[in-house]
């Protein structure tokens, strides 16, 4: 593992926990933790293996770890909303429905939502990464699309049709 190899990675490092903290602050001080996590267990990365799965599972873990016994949950900020694929041009009132409807899905299913719909991931490295079964990956996943759908429907009238941008990127997803 060199420089190079883990500067690479770090865009999607900074992605994902900015969708997990839903703070730039926060997510920055996240990538900081888990990169020195990942210098101080350098020697548990197997060479060859996939980094990027590895450092995602750091994150998450430390994620989960800082989070633990943590009741409220930040919001999204428009900013990273706005860095996700096919975001172009979404109102407003559309990022605010789209980050509600995304911090009422249980954690277990918003992250892979993110895992999957944000960083692209492959179910199986999905599955790997949090330590769970490839078919629970997909119902989670199932499961957060349909809830989102649900959420993105009730959202409110005075929004210009929210639910139309949101759909289509959920339709996208894998």
């Amino acid at each position: 593992m060199n420089r190079a190899q883990i500067a690479l990675q770090l865009p999607g490092l900074r992605r994902y926990a900015r969708a997990l903290t839903g703070d730039a602050w926060a997510a920055d001080d996240l990538v900081q933790d888990t990169l020195e996590r990942a210098c101080r267990k350098w020697l548990l990365w197997r060479s060859g293996s996939d980094l990027r799965a590895w450092l995602f599972t750091l994150m998450h873990n430390l994620y989960l770890n800082q989070r633990r016994g943590l009741v409220a949950v930040q919001p999204l900020d428009s900013e990273m909303l706005a860095t996700l694929p096919g975001a172009d041009g979404l109102a407003c009132d559309t990022t605010i429905d789209l980050d509600r409807c995304l911090q009422r899905l249980p954690a277990e299913q918003r992250a892979v939502l993110l895992l999957v719909t944000l960083e692209d991931m492959a179910y199986a490295d999905v599955a790997r990464m949090l330590g769970i079964p490839l078919g629970t990956v997909m119902s989670r996943l199932s499961r957060a699309r349909t809830r989102m759908r649900e959420l993105l429907e009730q959202a409110p009238a005075s929004a210009p049709q929210p639910h139309a941008a949101s759909s289509a990127q959920l339709r996208r997803m894998k």
